[in-house]
């Protein structure tokens, strides 16, 4: 199934990482244009033709948030996993030093918006600074300001922009 190949990737990237064969990782799933289609979630319509129709469609709705929620279980299972593996050094979980972040590159399918993105990231806060287990709401600001926060918690504080110049206009942002 879907679900154990998913898995098994998942425990692939963790046990990399915990090897210290890689220090970075990326999971994903499907291309945003492709037609991936969710049957072992009972979904037979492709997962971007649901995510362009309109936001009344009840039943696309439904099937996005099931789509979403079994998205939300792997990145779960990612976490539990990395909090489940002891660091090489002694000092706390794999969790405690490691930053994952799930994200979508539009706001909302429909509409094709780059407002309100929406990112969960989990892990690393004492490595990285960022305060966890908060809802931030960061009203229309390109993701690449996020993403050059990222890059400077990473320690590369000498980047001024990530992707697109223009859309880092204000810099990176405090999320501490």
């Amino acid at each position: 199934s879907s679900t154990k190949i998913s898995r098994i990737q998942i425990d692939l990237l963790v046990n990399a990482l915990a090897n210290d064969m890689a220090r970075v990782g990326t999971l994903q799933y499907m291309r945003s244009v492709g037609m991936a289609q969710m049957r072992w979630l009972g979904v037979e319509e492709g997962h971007h033709s649901l995510s362009h129709d309109p936001d009344d469609n009840k039943d696309s709705y439904a099937k996005l948030l099931k789509i979403n929620q079994w998205f939300a279980g792997e990145f779960a299972y990612l976490a539990k996993r990395l909090s489940e593996t002891p660091e090489l050094t002694g000092d706390g979980s794999m969790l405690d030093n490691t930053l994952i972040v799930w994200t979508n590159e539009l706001g909302k399918g429909n509409s094709h918006t780059l407002d309100n993105i929406p990112c969960v990231m989990i892990g690393g806060e004492k490595t990285f600074g960022y305060k966890m287990g908060r809802s931030v709401k960061l009203d229309k600001q390109p993701h690449n300001r996020l993403l050059l926060s990222l890059a400077h918690s990473f320690g590369h504080s000498g980047l001024k922009t990530f992707g697109k110049a223009d859309l880092c206009e204000g810099g990176a942002l405090s999320l501490v």
